[in-house]
């Protein structure tokens, strides 16, 4: 009896371990968010008595590291890490170039047409992804599809 007692409690306590862990990890879990209004300040800690370390434009994408109270801790796309707002972010998708230079195509295919060049940091909307490619909405060239590799984002 006690033997089938000690054999339950090992599953017990395996099965409880083992959600804590997966409960840990989805909770860890990195998700992105994006600059919803014009601007946004990003400090060197979580509150607004820490210093600005730089300002950031609508929509630019931001991967979450850790979250503290109303902040988050985030790191974009160069790697550099700081803390925003939770309440000035949005979940709404966007990339940001990170190579030099980046072709905005008709389709999903280096067989489309060009319809203009995007630079190192340039961010867009995002809109769908099909393959190795997204399809994203440029201020000034409109829509488009560029090859996943070059952009980085959701």
């Amino acid at each position: 009896m006690l033997d089938q007692r000690l054999s339950t409690c090992r599953r017990i306590t395996a099965t409880t371990v083992l959600a804590l862990l997966l409960g840990t990890g989805s909770a860890m879990a990195q998700s992105m968010v994006s600059v919803q209004g014009n601007t946004l300040n990003m400090r060197e800690g979580p509150g607004t008595r820490h210093p600005v370390l730089w300002s950031l434009s609508r929509g630019y994408p931001l991967q979450v590291v850790n979250r503290q109270g109303n902040w988050l801790q985030v790191k974009d796309f160069e790697g550099d890490s700081g803390w925003v707002a939770r309440s000035l972010t949005s979940t709404t998708p966007h990339h940001v170039v990170k190579v030099p230079t980046a072709n905005l195509r008709s389709g999903p295919g280096t067989r489309y047409r060009i319809k203009g060049r995007m630079a190192y940091g340039e961010v867009m909307r995002t809109l769908q992804k099909q393959g190795q490619w997204v399809k994203v909405r440029h201020e000034s060239l409109g829509q488009g599809w560029v090859a996943r590799r070059l952009v980085w984002g959701w």
